[in-house]
């Protein structure tokens, strides 16, 4: 199943299309969850597919397991670059804030007369703990395990500890909003505050890395000959947690702070979604492929641009179309416009920063 060489060097179209997959639905889900915020009719079936699959446990908990395959991946993976890369992450999470909440504030005061829509909390909003301030985490920690030549298995071990901590102290709430925050870095405190807590989902960039030391050396064939069993297993599980009472898609919060058994069960289906990325990567026309490479080389800046556009789009419809209710056809047109403009601005982002460094 594995050569003693790393044979699978270079792009990998499977990764590429799990990457694309996965920011392409994050968009969505936010375009379709920010909507609703106003006035929204979905259909049950749209609403069921985006937010509690495609947008759901098929999407963030992949993205965040490539996050961890890239590191294995990666020529620059030291542990001061690994840190640095941290910090950055960190800042480029305030700004995301910023777009997310506090321009939402303030768009929403001006333009639609209402302040309360969107909460600012005397500012702490803009630390609120999102996909990019649990990245930032990740790699200062990967960067200290790396210092200190931490193992596969002593990683692994680590990552469960903390899942399986995080399963037992969710959903706290404490009378000052600054600890909700602090404390939301690590465990679930309140949805407004975090959505990302490290300990429940550290386990996926953990399990991407080494899955990854693996990847790079196995025979496809083999390595992904089971994947319709590891796909479809989980897919029932998630079907189930819809309406299971305390289930894990019962509603957002024990979607974001998730159980070791709920992260169990989201790994077995990213196996089988690499499977399948990888079954169908060389039947797919050149085109397709290009598009899911740039959507993964792009994938950071599209992820903070389209916080940015969808504030903005949604708040001036409704300012424009008085009474605007977003159904399943205008919020996918409003999704796959926010998801080509921030492709678009990401890379003329990465154009002029290479002209730059010139």
């Amino acid at each position: 199943m594995f050569s003693s060489e790393k044979i699978n060097v270079g792009r990998q179209v499977d990764l590429d299309l799990a990457k694309g997959f996965s920011i392409i639905f994050m968009v969505f889900v936010h375009c379709l969850l920010f909507a609703e915020t106003f006035s929204a009719s979905y259909s049950p079936l749209y609403y069921h597919a985006i937010n509690d699959f495609l947008g759901g446990p098929m999407c963030a908990p992949l993205f965040m397991f490539c996050m961890g395959v890239g590191i294995a991946y990666s020529r620059r993976s030291q542990s001061d670059i690994m840190i640095k890369r941290g910090i950055s992450l960190l800042f480029l999470g305030i700004l995301v804030d910023f777009g997310e909440f506090v321009m939402a504030h303030f768009l929403c005061g001006y333009l639609l007369n209402d302040w309360t829509l969107f909460p600012i909390y005397g500012g702490l909003v803009m630390f609120t703990v999102d996909i990019l301030e649990f990245a930032a985490l990740s790699f200062i920690v990967f960067g200290i395990f790396k210092k200190f030549n931490i193992s596969n298995r002593q990683m692994i071990l680590f990552a469960l500890v903390l899942s399986v901590i995080g399963s037992f102290v969710r959903m706290l709430s404490f009378d000052s909003n600054l600890y909700n925050l602090l404390f939301g870095y690590l465990v679930g405190t309140q949805l407004h505050f975090t959505t990302f807590p490290f300990f429940n989902w550290f386990i996926f960039p953990v399990i991407g890395y080494v899955w990854g030391q693996y990847f790079i050396r196995a025979y496809k064939d083999k390595f992904f000959k089971y994947w319709p069993v590891f796909f479809i297993i989980p897919l029932i599980y998630f079907y189930f947690s819809m309406s299971a009472p305390g289930a894990f898609l019962v509603d957002d919060a024990h979607y974001y702070y998730m159980t070791t058994i709920d992260a169990f069960f989201c790994l077995i289906y990213i196996h089988g979604a690499m499977g399948f990325f990888y079954t169908i990567s060389d039947k797919l026309p050149q085109k397709v492929k290009d598009i899911a490479a740039t959507l993964s080389r792009h994938i950071n800046e599209i992820y903070i641009a389209q916080w940015f556009l969808i504030p903005l789009f949604i708040i001036v419809i409704v300012y424009l179309v008085k009474g605007i209710v977003f159904n399943d056809l205008s919020v996918t047109i409003v999704s796959i416009v926010v998801l080509i403009l921030s492709t678009l601005l990401a890379m003329g982002n990465r154009k002029i920063a290479k002209m730059r460094s010139h």
